[in-house]
C-alpha cells in the first residue's frame, strides 16, 4: 500500500473517533489495499455544487470531519469579508444529514458566525427563502439530491439566496485547502451556542412566510375547490410531505392521497433506490396504489423537494410527462391565464437553460413574453432574477424552468421550487379540467401550435484519467472540425459557449455570446432541431441533448432516431 495512504488511514484510525460508525468502517478494511486507496486517494471537491459522495470514513467520503473541515473554509472564507456575518441551515431525509447540519452549526458558531438552523427538515428552497429572509451572507443545505441512499452533500449558497457562482465556490475552496481536518477546525458546544444566542433555531413564522409567498403565486384562486380533482402525492421519503400537502390543503385539493410507503423521512428510500421523479421507477408504488384510488394526476418530489415529476391519467393507464413537457405547460398556463385576465406585468420575462426546449420561446413569442437563455444550472436562473431586481422590476419575472424537472414561479426564492411546483401544476391540472381537457390534451394543442417537439439526451462515459483526457480531445475535436451537417440535416448556427461566441453559418456573420465561459456547443439545424454537446459537471461523462421537431409526433420520433445515432458518432469522435 502507498505509504502516504497508510499514514493518512492510521491517522484517521487515531483521531476519528466521535462517530464510532466510521471506526468501526475504518477496522473493517483494515489490510484492505482498494477499499483504503477508494477511501483516501482523493478529499471530496469542493465545487459551485459544494460538496457530495458517499458517506463513511476518509478524506473521499462525506462524514463529520468532511463537513467541519469545509465548513471550517466557508467560515474563514466569511470572516475575511464581513465583520459579522450570518448562515442559515436546513437538511434533507438523507442519513446522517441532521448530524452534518448539527455539525456546521458548531463550527460556524466556533468561528463567531451566528448560524439560523431549522428544527426539522426543510426543503432546499425553504433554504433559499431563509437566507434572503434572514438576511444571511451565506447558506447550507444538506442534501444529495436525488442520488442514491449511500449519498449526502453540503450545496453551499450566497447572500442572494442563488447556489454559489464559481468564482465565490472557488474562494471557499482555496480556504479549505488550507485547514487541517482534524486541527485546524473550531468547534463550539451546541448547546452552549444556542444558551448564548449564536446558534438560533429558526421559528415557524419563517414556514409560514415562504408558505405565504407560495401561495400567492396561484393564477386562479378558488379553481381547485370547484374542480374536484384527486391527486396522488408522494414525497419519496423526503422533505416535501409536509409543505405540500399543507399548500394543497390552503388551495382547496381535499383529494390528496399520500403513498403510504413513501410517506415519512426515511434516508435508506427503501422502495425508490433512485429517488428520482424524472425516472419511472420512482413512481412505481404511486402507480400500483393508482390502480385503486384512480387519482387524476401523480406528484412526486424528489428528497430536497426542489424538483417534482407528474404522471397523468390517459384512459385506464398513466403517462408520464417529461420536464420539458410540464415546464412548458406551465409556461402557457400562466401567460395564457395572465394575458385572459390582464394580470400579467408590462414586459414579462421568462428565463430557461439553454438546453431547455425551445418549446417555450414559441409559447413566449405568442403572448410576447421576453425569454432569456442561461447556462444549465438554476442559479443562473435566480441570477436573473437578482439583475431584474436590481433594475428596479423584479415583477417582470413570471417564470423559469429547467429540462431536469425544476420549475420557479415568484421572486422570493432563488432555487428551483417543488412547493409551488406541485401548487401550480394541481391549479393548471383543475383549470383545464373545468374544461374538461387533460394536461395530455393541452400539450397536444401545444404541439399543434407550434411543432411536436420531442427531446432525448446521449451519454458517452469516459472513466479515470485517461477518460479526462479523451473528453477534452472530443470537445476541441469537434470546434477544430466541426460539422456541417447531422443526420442530413444542416448545421445553420454554431454556437460555442467557452469562446463565447455565435456564428450564423448562412451569413457568416459572427455574435458574442454574453454569458459565463462554459464547456458547451451547440449545433442549431434546419427546422428547429438542434444538438448541444456538454461534458457532465459531476460525472465522467458527455451528454448530448437532441430536439427533433416534426409535424406530428411520428415525424418527430423519426427525426429524432437519426440525430441519436448521429450523436452516439460524434461522442466517438
Amino acid at each position: 500500500m502507498d505509504h502516504t495512504l497508510q499514514e493518512k488511514y492510521a491517522l484517521w484510525l487515531s483521531k476519528a473517533t466521535e462517530d464510532p460508525d466510521l471506526t468501526a468502517e475504518l477496522r473493517s478494511v483494515e489490510g484492505d489495499e482498494e477499499q483504503v486507496n477508494d477511501r483516501f486517494y482523493r478529499e471530496l471537491e469542493f465545487g459551485t455544487g459544494g460538496l457530495r459522495g458517499v458517506i463513511g470514513a476518509g478524506d473521499n467520503r462525506m462524514n463529520i470531519y468532511t463537513v467541519r473541515k469545509a465548513t471550517q473554509g466557508l467560515a474563514d472564507y466569511l470572516n475575511s469579508r464581513y465583520h459579522q456575518s450570518a448562515v442559515a441551515i436546513s437538511f434533507d431525509s438523507r442519513i446522517k444529514s441532521d448530524l452534518f447540519a448539527r455539525e456546521a452549526a458548531r463550527v460556524l458558531a466556533g468561528n463567531g458566525i451566528i448560524v439560523h438552523i431549522v428544527p426539522e427538515l426543510e426543503p432546499t428552497p425553504v433554504l433559499s427563502f431563509a437566507v434572503r429572509e434572514l438576511r444571511c451572507q451565506a447558506g447550507i443545505m444538506v442534501t444529495a439530491s436525488h442520488n442514491p441512499a449511500k449519498y449526502n452533500g453540503y450545496k453551499c449558497y450566497g447572500s442572494d439566496g442563488c447556489q454559489m457562482t464559481d468564482y465565490d465556490a472557488g474562494q471557499v475552496t482555496a480556504c479549505i485547502r488550507k485547514v487541517d481536518i482534524f486541527d485546524g477546525v473550531r468547534v463550539a458546544d451546541y448547546d452552549q451556542a444556542v444558551s448564548q444566542g449564536i446558534i438560533r433555531v429558526i421559528g415557524p413564522e419563517l414556514l409560514e412566510n415562504f408558505l405565504k409567498n407560495v401561495a400567492s403565486r396561484q393564477v386562479n384562486p378558488g379553481i381547485c375547490r370547484s374542480a374536484g380533482l384527486n391527486v396522488m402525492y408522494t414525497p419519496l421519503n423526503g422533505t416535501g410531505n409536509k409543505p405540500v400537502r399543507e399548500i394543497l390543503r390552503r388551495i382547496g385539493v381535499e383529494q390528496v392521497t399520500v403513498v403510504p410507503e413513501q410517506e415519512h423521512p426515511d434516508g435508506n428510500f427503501p422502495t425508490a433506490p433512485y429517488p428520482n421523479p424524472e425516472i419511472r421507477q420512482a413512481f412505481e408504488c404511486a402507480l400500483k396504489l393508482a390502480r385503486t384510488v384512480k387519482p387524476d394526476l401523480l406528484l412526486a418530489t424528489d428528497p430536497d423537494c426542489d424538483r417534482v415529476g407528474i404522471a397523468v391519467r390517459d384512459g385506464e393507464d398513466y403517462t408520464l410527462m417529461t420536464g420539458n413537457q410540464v415546464g412548458c405547460l406551465l409556461l402557457n398556463y400562466i401567460l395564457s391565464c395572465g394575458t385572459e385576465k390582464g394580470t400579467l406585468p408590462a414586459d414579462p420575462v421568462a428565463v430557461k437553460t439553454i438546453v431547455t426546449s425551445d418549446l417555450a420561446a414559441r409559447i413566449a413569442e405568442k403572448f410576447h413574453c421576453h425569454i432569456i437563455e442561461v447556462l444549465t444550472g438554476f442559479k443562473y436562473i435566480g441570477e436573473q432574477i437578482g439583475l431584474l431586481e436590481k433594475a428596479g422590476h423584479p415583477e417582470r419575472y413570471v417564470f423559469g424552468f429547467e429540462e431536469s424537472y425544476g420549475y420557479l414561479s415568484g421572486t422570493y426564492v432563488r432555487d428551483k421550487d417543488a412547493v409551488v411546483a406541485s401548487m401550480l401544476i394541481c391549479e393548471m391540472a383543475a383549470y383545464y379540467k373545468e374544461k374538461g381537457l387533460s394536461l395530455l390534451q393541452v400539450m397536444n394543442e401545444l404541439y399543434a401550435q407550434h411543432g411536436y417537439y420531442l427531446h432525448s439526451q446521449i451519454n458517452a462515459q469516459f472513466e479515470g484519467e485517461e477518460g479526462m483526457e479523451a473528453m477534452a480531445r472530443l470537445m476541441s475535436g469537434l470546434r477544430e472540425n466541426r460539422p456541417q451537417e447531422i443526420a442530413g440535416a444542416k448545421v445553420v448556427r454554431f454556437s460555442d459557449y467557452e469562446s463565447s461566441r455565435q456564428i450564423d453559418l448562412a451569413t457568416g456573420e459572427e455574435t458574442a455570446i454574453h454569458l459565463p465561459k462554459s464547456n458547451v456547443l451547440t449545433f442549431a439545424l434546419e427546422g428547429n432541431a438542434s444538438v448541444i454537446i456538454r461534458p457532465s459537471g459531476t460525472e465522467p461523462k458527455v451528454k448530448a441533448y437532441i430536439t427533433a421537431v416534426g409535424s406530428d409526433e411520428a415525424s418527430a420520433k423519426a427525426m429524432a432516431e437519426q440525430l441519436e445515432a448521429a450523436a452516439k458518432d460524434l461522442l466517438r469522435a
